[in-house]
């Protein structure tokens, strides 16, 4: 059976066309290999930000850390080995404010704050009892109050710990809590104590984008509020309570013992190594809804649709109308339609994605 010369010749026109279509990809790529360096460029800058003032901050209630003398048998005798035995609160309460800004690194921005924040908590004499055991000495009087946090650049001011009923100043600290970077002070905790030992102290921290809490007591309460409207809830738990509106947030979590894969007490290089603290954190985001390079990569997967559909657009007017349209100009607008993404990535990163977009 003999086709039509009109039919062979459309076949071939919408294969031609299809494959100009899929030649289209080639450019699309290229601008989303462009969308991709320009949001890692926004990284570096986020991170240049970050470098002077504070990176994601994460922090926990202070953790008490006794070092334990141990008789050990060996091959020539007996020989004593200190570990550090870490003990958590019973009870931690952290409340506080954020108050968040904007900072600029060339075109780039992000935001960061300044948290103010309240701790405060006891230790159990129980948990503290738990450390004495035959053959051991615990060195009651070379005791430490280890504070978590993540980026101790970020410390703008922390006041002396009142532990105890007495004041004790905070300083650097070399050892940190299960990996974290920290800041501590030394404290004599009074053997046989038969009431709870309690402890409160104000900071003032620097950070950028997010901050995060360390449920590492057996019940963990934080209470933090910003005027940022479009947080972003994050972490290991989310809030129990939360207020959200245009003039910013407030959030309350709470955190059990039981919620979490943590010890009570635990000693250092005992075979331990699945504690992880930072993977029960949780928090905060503050989320810039405006980020225009996720908006443009979402546009550019569509790129092909619409191609697509304008190819077809001028097919039809070539069958209905009897118009000629050569390849070549099947080409060029195609082309132009890649264009038009390159544009609207260089015009939403000084004007708004909507902008640009119109």
């Amino acid at each position: 059976m003999n086709l039509p010369n009109g039919i062979h010749g459309a076949t071939f026109k919408v294969l031609g066309i299809g494959l100009l279509a899929l030649l289209m990809f080639i450019p699309l790529a290229q601008v989303r290999e462009l969308v991709s360096e320009r949001a890692s460029r926004e990284e570096a800058a986020k991170a240049a930000i970050a470098s002077r003032w504070g990176d994601e901050q994460m922090l926990g209630g202070p953790v008490l850390v006794i070092p334990v003398h141990y008789r050990v048998e060996q091959d020539k005798g007996w020989r004593t080995v200190e570990v550090r035995e870490f003990v958590l609160p019973d009870r931690l309460n952290v409340s506080g404010t954020l108050e968040p800004e904007i900072r600029q690194y060339g075109i780039y921005e992000t935001p960061v704050y300044v948290a103010r924040l309240h701790l405060e908590g006891d230790f159990l004499p129980k948990d503290i009892a738990a450390l004495g055991c035959t053959g051991c000495e615990p060195q009651w009087d070379q005791a430490q109050l280890r504070v978590p946090i993540s980026d101790v650049r970020g410390l703008r001011e922390i006041s002396p710990i009142r532990f105890n009923g007495t004041d004790v100043r905070l300083g650097p600290d070399d050892g940190g809590v299960a990996g974290i970077a920290a800041v501590s002070a030394a404290v004599i905790v009074e053997q046989g104590a038969s009431t709870p030992l309690a402890f409160a102290f104000d900071m003032t921290l620097a950070g950028t984008a997010r901050i995060a809490m360390l449920p590492l007591a057996r019940q963990t309460q934080a209470k933090l509020g910003a005027n940022w409207p479009d947080p972003g809830f994050d972490g290991a738990f989310l809030p129990v309570s939360r207020t959200v509106n245009d003039k910013g947030f407030e959030a309350q979590w709470q955190v059990l013992d039981v919620n979490r894969r943590i010890p009570q007490h635990w000693r250092e290089n005992d075979g331990n190594s699945n504690i992880n603290p930072a993977a029960a954190s949780f928090g905060v985001s503050l989320v810039q809804v405006t980020n225009p390079y996720q908006r443009n990569e979402r546009a550019g997967k569509y790129g092909v649709l619409f191609i697509g559909l304008t190819f077809v657009a001028f097919f039809l007017f070539e069958v209905l109308r009897c118009l000629r349209v050569h390849p070549v100009q099947y080409l060029l607008v195609g082309l132009a339609l890649c264009t038009f993404y390159v544009v609207l990535l260089a015009l939403s990163e000084q004007v708004g994605f909507g902008f640009a977009y119109l």
